[in-house]
């Protein structure tokens, strides 16, 4: 488990935990009636349920739509801004709203059509547990937020949620007066970097500690709201579905457990951490499409061969029900995924983002499915392949191309980003550094790449390959060699159909371009630069950054 990683922000910070891989234990039977005149204990005042959780949290639950109207840590409330409370997407309305206490166990039951919810406290804990179990589309379920009351906290952090007096771009997107854009969207982390998110006062600590996502989308890189911060108050979500830039269908079931956990200031206790998180003591409540530990199995693999070292490897497992994952060691390449519902998944092997293997896998309750030392063969990973020359690294990822990083946490018109144009010279030493992580039709298509060849190299034809990793609009590229010779516009691949490149999101469907350069279209003296035109085509799109746009992996001419 990694160390989390603090942002001061004066005297308070804004805290990010640790990644860690998914697969933690979900759950499920009937509740006894309340215990009585105990600290640790429930009581109804007409309008909500107040659960006392016998240490320093008192939180109510709405008898009515099942919204959490109230979390009072150490005698401070700290839910509520703008009026609104904490709840499942914009609140539920009109719910059957019941509680239950088996022994050191509180459970809040909230049903609203096909729609179940749970609030779960434990005797002694500072934590409220939360499932949510969305059956279809006939209910909008895409989120839980927690509603924090503004001046609690402090957070000005490049990724939090700040009104400014500009709109960017449709309603979503602003622009503080020293030109640095803020936006919801941009969360910086992919799911499989963080455990928890929330903020520390230094005496307090507020998290939302996230689920093993077995029933989000997006698999393990996926990047979703996160929080926000404006002037009324602060925001922290749990992401049960969200459709920017997705490039799964949605699944249906239980979700949890995610956890909303007060501290004296430090992190979340380890054992709350995706990974680590185990609750028996909620195996006979009764939450609906719980399955309890002894319900699930475990993939294990003995090793990678065929890996690049430079590169972290990631091993996923995915159906249409499921999603899973979790880290090869570095040295060997062994992996273990555990807390696995039964069922067929596709095992993927993952170069940094990049799919370079996939097998099938059975997984058994009670089991574990070993599987022998993977080869993946040199073929599957384009980076392996000889190259007269490359820009960027076959990793699934715009990592290394101009202005990447900022991408994920900003708008490409934020002051802060380098120039989208500029052409580019192979052998410079900075090829990669100064291209653009994206293309868009409207703002530097047709960027130049420079390069020489030597005169057997001129004499042959030769295939160039642009990998990219996302597109907006069906953006993608068509090239120019030397003036002379134009390729096809290619097909466009299947790419997700929202905002992606604006939204802090480069990650979609990679795909490869491959273009068939003919002898001809060389110049023959090697001392001369042959020149290499990229064109976004598409006929979609609007104008600038929300023209036709591509993200970009890498760029090769081959030997």
């Amino acid at each position: 488990m990694s160390e989390p990683v603090q942002h001061a922000v004066g005297r308070r910070t804004f805290v990010v935990g640790g990644a860690a891989a998914a697969g933690s234990a979900v759950l499920a039977g009937p509740l006894a009636r309340p215990a009585s005149a105990a600290a640790f204990g429930w009581s109804d005042d007409g309008s909500h349920y107040v659960v006392d959780t016998g240490a320093s949290l008192v939180f109510k639950v709405s008898k009515s739509n099942g919204d959490l109207t109230s979390l009072v840590y150490k005698g401070t409330e700290y839910q509520g801004y703008g009026g609104m409370n904490s709840h499942i997407e914009s609140g539920l309305g009109a719910s059957t709203v019941t509680i239950g206490q088996t022994g050191s166990t509180i459970l809040v039951s909230v049903t609203y059509g096909t729609l179940k919810h749970y609030y779960a406290a434990r005797s002694g804990e500072n934590n409220v547990y939360l499932w949510t179990n969305k059956a279809d589309t006939s209910v909008s379920a895409t989120r839980y937020i927690v509603r924090v009351k503004a001046g609690l906290f402090a957070n000005d952090e490049p990724d939090s949620y700040t009104y400014a007096p500009t709109t960017v771009e449709a309603s979503d997107v602003f622009r503080k007066s020293d030109g640095q854009t803020r936006s919801k969207h941009f969360s910086r982390l992919r799911v499989t970097d963080y455990d928890y998110i929330g903020w520390s006062t230094g005496g307090v600590g507020l998290y939302v500690v996230r689920s093993n996502h077995e029933k989000a989308s997006g698999g393990p890189f996926y990047r979703s709201l996160l929080r926000h911060q404006s002037a009324d108050g602060g925001g922290l979500y749990e992401i049960l579905y969200y459709g920017e830039n997705q490039t799964e269908a949605q699944r249906f079931g239980l979700q949890g457990p995610y956890v909303i956990a007060f501290t004296d200031g430090g992190a979340p206790s380890s054992a709350l951490h995706p990974a680590n998180l185990t609750t028996p003591w909620a195996d006979g409540l009764g939450i609906s499409g719980y399955v309890a530990a002894s319900g699930r199995g475990r993939v294990a693999g003995v090793g990678i061969t065929g890996r690049d070292t430079a590169f972290p490897y990631t091993v996923g497992l995915a159906n249409s029900a499921a999603q899973y994952w979790g880290s090869a060691r570095a040295s060997d390449g062994y992996f273990s995924v555990t807390g696995v519902l039964p069922g067929t998944y596709t095992l993927t092997v993952f170069k940094g983002e990049l799919a370079v293997y996939t097998t099938s896998v059975a997984v058994t309750a009670g089991g574990t499915t070993t599987l022998n030392s993977i080869a993946v063969p040199t073929s599957n990973d384009p980076g392996n392949a000889s190259a007269i020359w490359r820009i960027g690294s076959w990793d699934g990822t715009p990592g290394g191309f101009k202005n990447a990083e900022l991408m994920t946490y900003a708008h490409p018109s934020d002051v802060r980003a380098a120039s989208w144009t500029g052409n580019v010279v192979v052998g410079s030493g900075t090829e990669t550094s100064a291209f653009p992580c994206y293309l868009w039709k409207d703002v530097n298509s047709g960027i130049i790449v420079y390069f020489k060849l030597t005169a057997a190299q001129a004499a042959a034809a030769h295939t160039l390959r642009i990998g990219v990793t996302t597109a907006y609009a069906n953006g993608r590229p068509q090239i120019t060699v030397n003036d002379t010779w134009t390729s096809a516009v290619p097909s466009p691949p299947t790419q997700p159909s929202t905002r992606s490149l604006t939204v802090g999101s480069y990650r979609g469907n990679n795909y490869t371009f491959t273009y068939s350069v003919p002898a001809s279209a060389w110049l023959t003296d090697t001392g001369s630069y042959n020149t290499l035109k990229i064109y976004v085509a598409s006929g979609s799109g609007t104008t600038s950054f929300l023209s036709a746009g591509t993200a970009i992996d890498a760029i090769d001419l081959l030997t």
